[in-house]
């Protein structure tokens, strides 16, 4: 066999045609050539930061002022797919409606403030010789409405609290669940001003 020093280069040129022709044909059939791996990664890198961070953090606070207003709009109209997630809770959803249901008497109990401010100015006019009584009649007044109010809630609560165990289990009543808190709050509003709104216009529909 006899050795030949330019087959091996003709071999080398061969495969280059070839590498050529598979390229050409590639580009002919997706339209442009195959971009390499670094290029290709170079492209679809995005940048961490945006470039103006003011602009950015000026966005994301409308966005959240948005979903915000939203929310709070949806509790105002009493719109319970719109609410926030807290306020969509079963246990949170019975509590409103039995708080709403029954007559509280914690929730007069700032206007009944507001009505021992008024009197105790009026009592002026009573005379300097009974204004000591008036304002003491007065103030008696206040505290035991608000004593009588407070054991009201309490014991409302204490209901309360059975039915939403029977219902829920203990999950509804857990500390971490503030539903003991937010039956108190929710029943020293008074009725019409309650955010979220009430599901029913009048007392006395009671959850099921």
């Amino acid at each position: 066999m006899t050795w030949n020093p330019f087959s091996r280069k003709d071999r080398r040129d061969k495969d280059a045609e070839a590498d050529q022709t598979a390229s050409a044909e590639e580009v002919r059939g997706k339209g442009r050539p195959t971009p390499k791996r670094k290029q290709a990664e170079a492209r679809n890198l995005r940048p961490l930061v945006p470039k103006d961070r003011k602009a950015s953090r000026k966005a994301a606070k409308a966005r959240i002022r948005a979903r915000e207003d939203a929310q709070y709009e949806a509790m105002r109209t009493g719109d319970i797919d719109h609410m926030p997630k807290s306020e969509r809770l079963p246990w949170r959803i019975y509590i409103r409606d039995y708080v709403d249901a029954r007559f509280n008497l914690l929730e007069w109990i700032f206007p009944a403030i507001i009505l021992m401010f008024v009197a105790t100015l009026m009592g002026m006019f009573v005379g300097p010789q009974h204004y000591a009584t008036f304002t003491m009649v007065v103030t008696i007044l206040l505290y035991g409405y608000l004593i009588v109010a407070l054991v009201d809630t309490w014991l409302m609560w204490r209901k309360l609290k059975r039915l939403l165990i029977d219902k829920f289990g203990e999950r509804s009543v857990a500390k971490g669940s503030r539903s003991a808190s937010y039956a108190w709050q929710r029943a020293m509003m008074v009725r019409r001003w309650r955010v979220p709104k009430p599901s029913q216009s009048k007392r006395g529909h009671w959850p099921k």
